[in-house]
């Protein structure tokens, strides 16, 4: 999920991540808890989210647990997209050796856990090994990103109980060997399931489940309470700046139409806003200046996001397993029409993997993310792919009945014969890792703002994340090669060429690129709602 010489100096250049990585990422310092100091204290948010899989960050893996998750736990790092750079976080500073294979990260001193335990590097240690562990009750679904740590391979197939790479040298010092140079890796620590866990997460970790225990600004209140709420309030033992907000009511609602009904009621401070009412919406609350915060009169936000849309194809099913099938999928679908039709323009047609946010480049485009109704009518005549049945999955409650439809109909058109299958998000995601759905939905938010991170957790052939079931042994060793170079622009040219063969061979069909669709309260006077769809309750700010 989704997504610096010394930390400030690795910046955008028109979208993209510029600056050598090992100068980048040496004695970085702690810059993260720099917000307002100015605004007023006090006040509950209510905010709108779907059923989560996950609130524990063993297994936080989509956007409705983690962003209740993010409340809880702070990770070694995170990227600040306001000022787009990697800054400290539980982490006040960190070193790398000279070939990106090692990383000693030194923890904020003093820090506590919600239940007053010591942060410490055991703390980071347990938490990881904890999403490593296959015998979980549920095994996690993000263990890849710890792939590169040495020890990990070893945990995830069952022959080791500890994570080797990962030692302690005193209780405020981490330090983490590599199996191959990572130069991003202080990135991947940004991922919000990367965080520390007190003992009581293998002592009682049922209850963990619904009321985890954390080192965030917010601590639970009271536990989740599936298809009602998430409550989480101000930790007053806080180590950053304090939270200005008295707690947080995370209301899940059964879809975004009823949760915007109780928005315009005034029992809702934020919300997304249903397909074709944005331009209304705005009309009658105000445009955000920056398309991410939300301010008093100006409350709707529209910003582009580093994530993307598209469709999961099963390449196990026989239909699936045919690139003519996929290619004329793809060409099939009028993105333009979807983004006019059920945006009303606010979003970005897809034409391939990488939002400009992560790379705007001209070579990233793939030669199938088009629209060419003639092109894959003549794949599907050439082929005799007329009447090949495919089923179209997705999750309801998330407002894809719209969208679905449309593709439905472009798909019908060209030839194919399709029908729709919807379900709910557990269900959904659950069928889709056991590989029991032909072709189905997904979105896909930056964990953090690498190629690589839309690269290796999608394609890379044991990748937890891999639903198409994508194998191919030579891109499997372009990724590794990638992810190995540590100079940036050799890096990101590598990235390219990767994206480039997998393009050619449609193995997903990418929709469009998101943007921010949502509108906050007259209540709220300061809410930043950033590119990966996240809130920072952190400095939020509530009326008086």
């Amino acid at each position: 999920m989704a997504d610096n010489l010394m930390i400030g100096r690795r910046t955008f250049v028109k979208g993209g991540l510029a600056a050598s990585a090992l100068a980048a990422l040496a004695a970085c310092k702690n810059t993260s808890n720099g917000g307002n100091a100015s605004g007023k204290s006090g006040g509950t948010m209510k905010y709108y989210i779907n059923e989560p899989v996950a609130i524990d960050p063993y297994n936080v893996q989509e956007s409705e647990g983690t962003q209740v998750e993010m409340t809880l736990f702070d990770p070694l790092t995170v990227f600040n997209w306001k000022k787009k750079e990697l800054v400290g976080k539980a982490a006040e500073s960190w070193e790398v050796n000279d070939d990106a294979t090692q990383f000693t990260f030194h923890l904020v001193k003093g820090a506590k856990f919600h239940n007053g335990d010591k942060v410490d590097a055991a703390s980071f240690k347990r938490g990881w090994e904890r999403i490593l562990n296959p015998k979980m009750k549920t095994p996690s679904e993000i263990a890849y990103h710890l792939d590169p740590v040495v020890g990990a391979a070893e945990m995830k197939a069952g022959t080791a109980t500890e994570l080797s790479g990962v030692t302690c040298p005193d209780e405020n010092t981490l330090v983490v060997k590599l199996a191959y140079p990572t130069a991003d890796f202080p990135y991947i620590t940004t991922h919000p399931g990367l965080s520390p866990v007190p003992q009581a997460a293998l002592d009682d970790p049922d209850a963990f489940l619904l009321a985890p225990i954390g080192n965030g600004p917010f601590m639970m209140d009271g536990k989740w309470e599936s298809g009602q709420y998430i409550n989480v309030k101000r930790f007053d033992g806080y180590y950053g700046e304090k939270a200005k907000l008295d707690g947080i009511n995370f209301s899940i609602q059964k879809d975004p139409k009823t949760a915007f009904t109780e928005f315009t009621a005034g029992n809702m401070d934020f919300c997304s806003i249903p397909t074709g009412r944005i331009k209304e919406t705005e009309g009658q609350y105000g445009k955000s200046d920056d398309g991410y915060t939300v301010t008093s009169g100006k409350q709707v936000v529209t910003g582009v996001n580093a994530s993307l849309y598209y469709l999961m194809m099963n390449l196990e099913d026989k239909a699936m397993a045919d690139v003519n099938v996929r290619r004329a999928i793809s060409l099939a679908i009028n993105r333009q029409n979807i983004v006019d039709t059920l945006y009303e323009g606010s979003r970005v047609p897809a034409d391939g993997l990488f939002p400009s946010l992560i790379d705007d480049n001209e070579a990233n485009k793939w030669a199938y993310a088009k629209y060419d109704f003639d092109a894959a009518k003549k794949i599907m005549d050439d082929n005799k792919l007329a009447g090949t049945e495919i089923t179209l999955s997705y999750n309801t409650g998330g407002g894809h009945e719209d969208l679905m439809t449309i593709i439905q109909g472009d798909l019908e058109k060209v030839g194919f014969k399709v029908t729709q299958s919807g379900m709910e998000w557990a269900t959904y995601l659950n069928k889709m890792t056991n590989g029991e759905l032909q072709m189905g939905r997904l979105g896909w938010n930056a964990d953090y703002p690498t190629m690589d991170n839309f690269i290796y957790p999608n394609f890379f052939s044991t990748a937890e994340n891999n639903y198409s079931k994508f194998k191919d042994p030579e891109i499997d060793a372009a990724i590794l090669a990638a992810r190995k170079e540590t100079d940036e622009t050799k890096r990101r040219q590598a990235y390219r060429e990767i994206n480039k063969k997998i393009g050619d061979l449609a193995v997903i069909v990418p929709v469009v690129f998101y943007s921010n669709n949502h509108v906050g309260s007259s209540k709220i006077s300061n809410f930043y709602f950033g590119p990966t769809q996240k809130g920072d309750f952190a400095h939020a700010e509530m009326q008086a």
